[in-house]
């Protein structure tokens, strides 16, 4: 195979050859979700509700009958364990108890009435508690905060820029969809209907990379670095030693607001990355999961910051701010927010999670060893990876290098039939406090025989 075409260190062919097979038996094991994706083709587009719906390694998507704890159901009947869930959305597992419980309660006293509720009062508490001394504001979704956080930046340091890393996501925030190309900031390529010129608006630089933060602070136009402290929305890259502080001392130095975005990193422990790692935002963000799988986010300032945007506030012309949606704060996020904090992302769920995360790690990089794949594993407390290239990786560029779409597709598909579901954009697998050892166990052979396959002599 000396001429052969490589990805991940496997032939091509027998990448889609393995593809095919297990396309094949998707379709004869899910006939009531093909049936039923044919029955809705025309009445959304494309097929789907919503686009990504489209992204996942199957044939056609499984239709969904139900959830619950780690596990998903088909309307074929054919159950999975997820570790997916929900792309983190369902981190702390499917309708954990006590946010069922708050929902069903809740709902009996209305939905939405744009006034505060005792949950909301309570659930700031909590907040505090758990993630820090921050001033809090609440969104519908990650994205909603990250761009109110973005013109909170803006507002109180007069500047226009924000500094990201190159293959970096926060959400669909505009204004920082760039990516660096020969060393050179560009709106990212396959954005629909982009009008406005993105460079005016964002900078981007390589993770991990201090020299070239401090160059583009040095221009004096960045109001703040947005940034998670691990990077996860391409395959995962892990700070250096230091770059983290590195990043704290860099935005004091030059009068740039420091933004933390931890939708993702929350699987690394309790209060998160930046708990975890004593790491001190000038902003923080979570969203996705911090409400049990309820559409809500949170942001929140610390006390300075909170005050000179206060003065901002008090001296702007009275109209529309360009924050907040009608349905933002409403009573049942803070019901779900309020149940989950207290009650389900604790830290006996953390210890359990990361019990069984280090056990999927090393159970998946002892299958990598084995077959002497020229892969790795990453983890970040409960958050598991498996890229399929040699690491470790290093910055934004390294890790979209490192992507093996036709690889991912057929590993992704091949575990959906040996009953495990992982996230369909990476490799990515999440363990939550209610995901068994068995599951666990599970998902490593279902693994260790995808890689049997592929690495077949």
């Amino acid at each position: 195979m000396t001429n052969a075409t490589f990805i991940g260190g496997v032939p091509q062919t027998v990448i889609d050859r393995f593809y095919q097979t297990e396309a094949e038996a998707y379709e004869n094991r899910h006939p009531n979700s093909k049936s039923a994706m044919r029955d809705g083709q025309n009445a959304y587009f494309d097929g789907v509700p919503f686009h990504w719906m489209k992204d996942w390694s199957m044939p056609f998507p499984m239709v969904i009958d139900r959830a619950w704890d780690a596990s998903i159901e088909t309307c074929d009947g054919y159950i999975l364990h997820d570790f997916c869930l929900g792309d983190t959305g369902s981190f702390f597992g499917h309708s954990p108890a006590p946010v069922a419980a708050a929902i069903r309660e809740q709902a009996n006293r209305g939905l939405t009435y744009m006034l505060p509720t005792q949950d909301a009062i309570d659930a700031a508490g909590a907040l505090t508690r758990i993630f820090g001394a921050f001033q809090w504001q609440i969104a519908t979704t990650a994205t909603d905060a990250n761009r109110n956080a973005i013109r909170v930046a803006r507002a109180i340091t007069g500047r226009s820029k924000i500094l990201v890393f190159n293959g970096c996501y926060h959400g669909t925030v505009e204004d920082v969809m760039v990516e660096l190309i020969d060393g050179q900031t560009q709106a990212r390529s396959g954005l629909v209907g982009q009008l406005h010129d993105l460079t005016r608006s964002a900078v981007a630089v390589e993770f991990n990379d201090l020299a070239a933060v401090e160059t583009a602070l040095k221009s004096g136009d960045i109001a703040a670095i947005l940034t998670e402290p691990v990077m996860t929305n391409c395959c995962m890259v892990l700070p250096d030693d230091g770059f983290m502080a590195g990043l704290r001392d860099l935005a004091t130095q030059h009068g740039a607001v420091l933004i933390i975005d931890e939708t993702h990193t929350i699987s690394t422990g309790y209060g998160g990355y930046s708990r975890t790692h004593s790491l001190d935002p000038d902003i923080f963000v979570v969203g996705k999961a911090v409400a049990g799988g309820m559409p809500t986010a949170v942001w929140g300032m610390r006390n300075a910051i909170a005050q000179r945007f206060a003065q901002y506030d008090a001296n702007r012309p009275s109209g529309h701010s360009g924050m907040g949606t009608t349905l933002s704060a409403n009573p049942m996020q803070f019901a779900c927010l309020h149940a989950t904090l207290d009650h389900v992302m604790t830290p006996a769920a953390y210890e359990h999670m990361e019990r069984g995360a280090d056990t999927l790690a090393k159970g998946l990089s002892a299958v990598i060893e084995r077959h002497n794949a020229p892969w790795h594993v990453v983890r970040v407390g409960a958050r598991v990876e498996f890229i399929c290239a040699k690491g470790p990786l290093r910055t934004g560029s390294e890790a979209m290098v490192a992507h093996a779409h036709a690889l991912e597709q057929a590993i992704h598909l091949g575990l959906v039939n040996r009953g495990c579901l992982i996230a369909p954009f990476h490799n990515m697998m999440l363990v939550s406090p209610v995901t068994t050892d068995t599951q666990i166990d599970d998902l490593i052979h279902a693994f260790d025989s995808i890689v049997s396959e592929l690495f077949k002599k």
